[in-house]
């Protein structure tokens, strides 16, 4: 039973009874609800920012596992990236030298991402500083390797033509002539021994008795096979691809025909004397882009660096000559 309260009135010199509305009760009542329902409030909000539960716990946890992870992630990019520039500097500076291929301009290769942000989708996440970082990194690195894999194909593809055209280059001598005891006239004007002039000879002669095999000096197609062919005679020309093609005239005979494939080495035919010539010899040439050239460069799978001094040496001497 609630307790009764009185309040002394002065005027009567007496107590009354205090009387208290269900109104002024009801306000009291929400006062002092409100005040113990915010207090309560700010207690567990008190106790949240001190106390986390383990669900909440987790999660910071793992955010600071990702946070971390992401911090490699970026070193490792760097190191990544650094890596490829390394690779770069050795493609440009070794690989395509040696393969006589243009660089890859720097322009290319760190080229930039045009239009619009395309990292504003992660600008709304914690740390979103070095999530987008990182995301920038990542699409660097990426295209820097697809580059440079594309530039590794083409250099790959350059080797394979360079294999080729290192086994399809001229580089042997058209006979058997290690003595070097053949090589009768090279380069360069000389007295035609038939037309009684001084006149150019645009390739090397080598002395062999008829019969005498002749080898094609690099890989090839045999384009031209004449049996009266003027002052050549008989003689064959090869193709080798890469604007090389070699001549051999004053043939006796023939071991192939227009379109054999042959390999250095091959024997294409034999020593003879046909067509404008004084005495049995092969007369060889080299033409490169349809112009003639010097023959004695195209020995060096032939020639140790003595042997061909002593062979130009001997070719540049005017002494017999046969066509």
């Amino acid at each position: 039973m609630a307790k009764v309260k009185y309040r002394f009135n002065a005027h009567t010199l007496s107590y009354d009874k205090i009387v208290i509305s269900f109104k002024t009760k009801i306000k009291r009542f929400l006062a002092v609800s409100s005040t113990t329902l915010l207090t309560s409030i700010l207690i567990a909000i008190g106790i949240l920012q001190f106390y986390e539960s383990p669900r909440m716990r987790m999660l910071h946890k793992e955010n600071e596992r990702l946070l971390t992870q992401y911090q490699l992630f970026y070193k490792d990019l760097n190191k990544v990236e650094r890596v490829l520039s390394e690779i770069e500097q050795r493609d440009n500076n070794l690989y395509r030298v040696i393969f006589e291929s243009d660089p890859i301009p720097s322009t290319i290769r760190r080229a930039g991402f045009g239009g619009v942000n395309r990292y504003s989708q992660l600008e709304s996440f914690d740390n979103s500083e070095l999530v987008i970082k990182t995301a920038e990194k990542l699409d660097i690195v990426s295209k820097q390797a697809y580059i440079q894999a594309k530039s590794y194909d083409e250099v790959m593809q350059l080797a394979l033509n360079k294999e080729k055209l290192i086994s399809s280059m001229p580089a042997i001598m058209p006979i058997s002539n290690k003595s070097l005891k053949s090589t009768a006239s090279g380069w360069g004007y000389r007295f035609h021994p038939i037309y009684k002039i001084n006149q150019f000879h645009y390739g090397m002669d080598f002395a062999a008795k008829i019969g005498t095999k002749i080898y094609a000096t690099g890989d090839g197609v045999v384009k031209d096979v004449q049996s009266i062919g003027g002052g050549f005679g008989k003689f064959i020309v090869i193709d080798h691809g890469f604007g090389y093609e070699t001549l051999y005239g004053h043939m006796s005979g023939f071991n192939v025909k227009v379109g054999d494939r042959v390999k250095r080495g091959s024997i294409i035919g034999f020593v003879g004397s046909t067509g404008s010539s004084t005495g049995p010899h092969v007369h060889y040439e080299v033409h490169k882009n349809g112009t003639p050239v010097n023959p004695q460069y195209y020995y060096f799978k032939d020639l140790n660096a003595q042997e061909y001094e002593k062979m130009v040496t001997i070719s540049s001497n005017i002494g017999q000559t046969f066509d």
